[in-house]
């Protein structure tokens, strides 16, 4: 497994989670595995910490979020936030840093095997892409536990696949498959499971070979449609288009196609 990729650097900074770049992705593994990776302070801290890294280091152009075959991440920490109050997690504004990694400004694509129920079905509803292994089982069942979705649950899942079904979801608790996944729309596509993570990079590398500030807009744009109406999105969408008339990548990527060349991008 991610034997071909050359360039491979790991980093050891983090207790939670693994971080290592390969050529230009930059790849993070969930690592809690005796918690099912489930979410707790500490890992998100961590987590948001190296997707920030990753974000501004220029060599890194695209990022893969992963966990382990089991879980991707079974949920947040429920020892962890049985103990607060109304009062601790409105001072503390819990829950509220998860945001940062919805915050991205490159490409980052959730590679999910196994459970990725409540917070780590938003964790992953919160990156740019899905892509599930065929045995992954995606859900928000905080329902059962006295409580509703805290980031982003009950919203991102109208937005993925509709009203009724998110309604269903989130009021039954149950359980949906790869396959029921990606037919409502949640994940782009499945991939066999020993296959996902090598998938994801080759998504992720592929993106990195385009020009780096131009799928940020692309993203930016897409995200727009996501959260606005369609007259300012298709107003938003159009003034970025007219913006990337001023880079080099732009003239370059024309000019290879005019003269039947590959591009060479240098994120100008």
């Amino acid at each position: 497994m991610l034997a071909r990729f050359a360039s491979r650097r790991f980093f050891a900074s983090y207790e939670m989670i693994t971080s290592e770049k390969l050529d230009n992705v930059g790849l993070i593994t969930l690592n809690r595995p005796k918690a099912l990776n489930s979410l707790c302070a500490q890992l998100i801290d961590e987590l948001t910490t190296c997707l920030s890294e990753y974000d501004s280091d220029p060599s890194v152009k695209a990022m893969v979020l992963t966990g382990s075959k089991k879980a991707f991440a079974a949920g947040a920490d429920i020892k962890e936030m049985s103990v607060k109050d109304n009062v601790t997690t409105y001072k503390e504004n819990f829950i509220t840093s998860w945001d940062k990694i919805a915050q991205t400004r490159k490409p980052l694509i959730a590679a999910v095997n196994g459970y990725a129920l409540g917070g780590g079905c938003e964790v992953a509803m919160m990156c740019d892409i899905i892509l599930a292994g065929d045995k992954a089982q995606f859900g928000q069942p905080e329902i059962k536990l006295g409580t509703i979705p805290g980031a982003g649950g009950t919203q991102r899942l109208v937005r993925a696949i509709g009203k009724s079904r998110a309604m269903e979801l989130v009021l039954t608790g149950d359980f949906i498959s790869a396959e029921e996944a990606c037919q409502k729309g949640l994940v782009s596509r499945i991939v066999p499971e020993d296959k996902l993570v090598d998938e994801a990079i080759e998504v992720a590398k592929k993106i990195a070979s385009f020009s780096s500030p131009v799928v940020m807009m692309a993203k930016e744009c897409v995200n727009e449609a996501f959260e606005s109406s369609l007259r300012s999105g298709l107003l938003f969408e159009r003034r970025l288009f007219h913006s990337t008339f001023g880079f080099k990548d732009r003239k370059e990527g024309m000019e290879a196609f005019l003269n039947r060349r590959n591009p060479e991008f240098k994120d100008e």
